[in-house]
């Protein structure tokens, strides 16, 4: 996606896997970024990055997560605060003792990136999958969770719990921090990383940002690709009306009733339904802008923070999509798909904040509406049934509209009362998916009588809709409490309660359109477009009904709540001037229910409770270098939509999903060896060795429909077992022994890290849930039908790579950086079971992606501006989803993937 260049410096909202305790340190300057960085450094004045002026100057993040201890100050470390002693050692890793990386400000600005996913993706061990889900060490979404100021987030995307972070814009995030370790103030909910969203409290003066960008992708920019005409205010994201699904559909959904022909006139039909080729797709565009002010008061200050954006991006994919359950691998459906998609985003943010000496108080909201309008026509055959050679048997067309919505308000207070710390936060959160008019319609070559394609509703030939609606509330709150014991041995006590109450309501109501008394319709109407096909006037002549599908593909509509209470304690004391410990327990209590309305479908009840200890040794055996070791105990619960028995339409991989009731808890038994040398301000080099058990992990299984299409499910394997290592390396080297003003205040940085993770499945002959449960009566599956023994979990890549490499000036806003990530193969979803024979399981071919970014700025009028180019992708990877039969290879999903080049515009007033 291309994001505008706008200078954030106001909003400082940290998309972070994060740091254990609440920290709260205040930057120094008035630094931040959106896309690109605010040029916190006036030309002449070294960067805060500098490592030769950085000794004085650190860039400071401001963090708010739960748990009361570890709250580090902006400047030098208070008396008898727990901290290790290396000079080098960042502030943010000097005063916790758990397992990190730090993502600063500057280096999101420096990878150019659009959104937070795609710079997370330059993290040690972090992969991105999907439509911007973070992987940390190849485990799914699912072992993650996200936060806003340390309380939960719904996502709004109903197949995860955890938030699609490429929704969140760079321009209203100022760091990240990745941590991958556990620590009890946070939720169980943890086996990779936890994700946390900052938002700074006061801004430190007034300041008013804007900034704009444009940008093109090879494959899509100025080609042919398809679109529909939709609603008037589709380019904004959202329907104007012409989508509002009719009272008669919601009730017959309910009611698993059907539809005359006269209750089926009021749909929208041409706008929803006829696709058009556009031969000319638009060039991206995005703008966004940040204002804030604050004011000195008795004893503090108060502040006030605004952001907006707005972004919409186009992308088509030519794709071969092949799939087959023959076990030889001879294909069976073999269809080439043109699909389009155009994505807009809107997203807003208000925030107050009050600094009142040691105590912060902030009150945050945040809207995000993220919306796809995707059109999506394909032309295939299948052996199934009869055709001509060479003229593809199948038309396949389908126009949808996703959108989707986050809204959050949530009120912290971060409070210091001496050696006392208090926290207390609150939140509520919605968020809704809506996707009216999904439209599928299915043609025919007949060579007998038309020599043309034909839809006569019936058999094969196919018109549908499907109405889904999704809406989900979460509530929480927390407090957290510290006490800091000075002495011999300084010990910080720290002890926290959490409640957290999330419920959902999901429907799906599908529909096919049936001919008169089920027969097919005539030669001559069945070759009519799609629009004509269903027009009010061949609806009634020929009394062509809606009948219902809704219960023949899963639960029409379920109930599902999640309700956590949970309370901590840990304790952290220093057993010498380089030696520290911290331990602690937590206790989780839950109850996770789904509960299908008007199906015979099997409900979910899990109703569990653990203790989760963790604990992690820091030793500074020497100045600027350090060894860490970590274990804990952690969990994964099943997510709703992994459990609710309804189909679900993703539209990253142009595939149907649905849950499995019979899902349990996943838990997680963790350790970690990690060794660190700072050996300069903003430089180090790490390595790092982990394991971990899976008991009873969720991974993806394909299965097919009834008309040979692939479809994913999910089932818990019996066991398995993670291991491996990664390094990470930074280094700047001056260039100023070049001589000349050119290289005077010039750098080279070097930038990089190797993950190697190796996971393997344990299945034998046992008894796991079946992926597909059709009724009431449990089925079950051996586990080494469904599980290869050996296998590697789904979603993770055995070698994960990061580098960059940039020229940067340490006076002012002069960056070019080359970027280089690589992901190997990893696994998508099991192999489908055929005929009692499981099949090769689908495999994703990341590959290397090469990106160049240029920023520059320049002071005009007293105004700061800044230039950036951006090359995204550069080696022209394409994406590739296969599965291998030794001699044969199918191309589950295959396509070309362009090259972005945009220009953006940024200033700051």
């Amino acid at each position: 996606m291309t994001k505008p260049l706008a200078y954030g410096t106001l909003l400082l909202l940290t998309s972070t896997l994060v740091t254990p305790a609440a920290l709260a340190q205040t930057a120094s300057g008035g630094g931040g970024t959106s896309s690109t960085p605010a040029m916190s450094s006036a030309p002449g004045t070294p960067a805060a990055t500098d490592p030769q002026s950085a000794a004085q100057v650190e860039e400071d993040v401001e963090i708010s997560t739960p748990g009361g201890a570890n709250r580090p100050s902006a400047g030098p470390t208070q008396e008898g605060d727990i901290v290790v002693t290396g000079r080098y050692i960042p502030n943010v890793v000097r005063n916790t003792s758990q397992v990190l990386s730090v993502l600063s400000q500057a280096d999101i600005a420096r990878t150019g990136e659009g959104d937070i996913a795609g710079a997370l993706q330059r993290v040690t061990g972090l992969s991105l999958v999907g439509n911007g889900f973070v992987y940390v060490r190849g485990l799914g979404d699912r072992y993650s969770s996200s936060l806003l100021n340390g309380s939960p987030l719904p996502s709004p995307e109903p197949l995860r719990r955890v938030v699609p972070l490429d929704i969140f814009p760079t321009s209203i995030v100022a760091s990240a921090l990745v941590q991958k370790s556990y620590s009890v103030n946070y939720p169980g909910e943890f086996g990779g990383g936890v994700i946390n969203l900052t938002t700074r409290a006061v801004p430190e003066k007034t300041t008013f940002a804007f900034g704009t960008s444009l940008g093109v992708d090879t494959e899509t920019t100025g080609r042919l690709g398809y679109t529909y005409y939709g609603s008037d205010t589709d380019f904004l994201g959202y329907d104007d009306g012409e989508r509002n699904v009719p009272q008669a559909i919601k009730d017959a959904g309910r009611n698993g009733t059907s539809l005359g022909s006269n209750e089926i006139l009021n749909l929208s039909n041409a706008r929803t339904t006829l696709l058009r080729r556009n031969t000319d797709v638009p060039a991206n565009f995005s703008a966004d802008m940040n204002f804030g002010t604050a004011k000195d008061i008795d004893d503090g200050r108060i502040g006030m923070v605004v952001s907006a954006g707005y972004d919409n991006s186009w992308r088509t994919r030519n794709a071969i999509q092949q799939a087959t359950d023959d076990q030889q691998g001879n294909v069976q459906r073999d269809f080439r798909t043109v699909l389009t998609d155009n994505r807009t985003i809107v997203n807003g943010l208000l925030g107050f904040g009050a600094e009142l000496g040691d105590h912060r108080v902030r009150f945050t909201n945040v809207y995000i509406h993220d919306t796809l309008k995707q059109s999506r026509l394909g032309a295939g055959t299948d052996v199934n049934i009869a055709g001509v050679p060479g003229i593809p048997t199948l038309i396949e067309q389908n126009t949808n509209f996703f959108e989707r919505q986050l809204i959050t308000t949530q009120g912290v207070g971060e409070f210091k009362f001496g050696d006392v710390g208090f926290d207390v936060r609150g939140s509520y959160a919605n968020t809704f998916r809506k996707s009216p008019y999904e439209r599928a319609f299915v043609y025919q070559y007949d060579n007998v009588l038309a020599k043309d394609y034909v839809n006569n509703l019936s058999g094969t030939q196919s018109a549908t809709v499907a109405f889904s609606d999704l809406n989900e509330d979460l509530w929480s709150g927390a407090a957290d409490l510290s006490y800091k014991i000075t002495g011999a041995v300084p010990i910080r006590l720290s002890a926290g309660y959490a409640y957290n109450d999330t419920d959902r309501t999901s429907s799906r109501f599908t529909f096919r359109y049936i001919g008169p008394n089920a027969a097919p319709l005539n030669q001559t109407v069945s070759q009519l477009r799609p629009d004509y096909l269903l027009s009010d006037a061949i609806i009634q002549q020929y009394g062509i009904t809606l009948q219902n599908t809704s219960t023949a593909q899963g639960a029409a509509e379920y109930e599902a709540s999640l309700r956590v209470h949970a309370g901590y304690a840990q304790i952290e004391a220093e057993a010498s001037s380089t030696l520290r410990a911290t331990a602690g327990v937590r206790y989780e209590t839950a109850l996770e229910t789904v509960n299908p309305i008007g199906t015979t479908s099997l409900p979910t009840n899990l109703d569990n409770d653990y203790f989760l200890p963790a604990a992690t040794i820091t030793w500074n055996f020497v100045p600027d270098m350090q060894l860490r070791l970590h274990g804990s105990k952690t969990l994964a619960r099943p997510q709703f939509r992994e459990l609710a028995a309804q189909i679900y339409q993703d539209f990253e991989s142009d595939r149907q999903f649905i849950g499995n009731p019979l899902l349990v808890d996943s838990q997680l038994y963790n350790a970690e060896a990690r060794y660190e040398w700072f050996f300069g301000r903003d430089q180090r080099f790490s390595a790092a060795g982990f394991y971990k058990k899976i008991k009873d992990p969720v991974e993806a299984i394909a299965a097919f429909t009834s008309d040979g299409r692939l479809q994913t499910g999910f089932s818990n394997a019996p066991e398995a077992q993670l291991y491996g290592g990664e390094v990470e390396f930074q280094k700047y080297i001056p260039l100023d022994t070049f001589g000349g003003p050119f290289f005077a205040t010039r750098r080279v940085v070097l930038v990089a890290n190797y993950s190697y993770t190796k996971s393997k499945i344990k299945a034998g002959d046992e008894l796991v849930p079946d992926p597909i449960q059709s009724s009431t009566t449990p089925r079950f599956q051996q586990a080494n039908l469904l599980f290869r023994d050996g296998a590697s979990l789904v979603g993770q890549s055995d070698h994960l790579v990061n580098f960059q490499l940039g020229l940067e000036d340490t006076s002012k806003l002069s960056q070019v950086t080359l970027l280089v990530n690589y992901a190997s193969d990893r696994v998508t979803a099991r192999g489908p079971v055929s005929s009692g024979v499981r099949l090769p399981d689908l495999v994703e071919r990341p590959g290397v992606k090469l990106d160049l970014v240029v920023r520059q700025g320049f002071e005009f009028y007293g105004a700061q501006l800044e230039f950036k180019a951006e090359g995204r992708n550069l080696l022209r990877t394409n994406y590739r989803e296969s599965q291998d039969f030794g001699d044969q290879r199918i191309l589950i999903n295959q396509y070309d993937l362009g090259r972005i080049f945009s220009l953006g515009v940024g200033v700051k007033l």
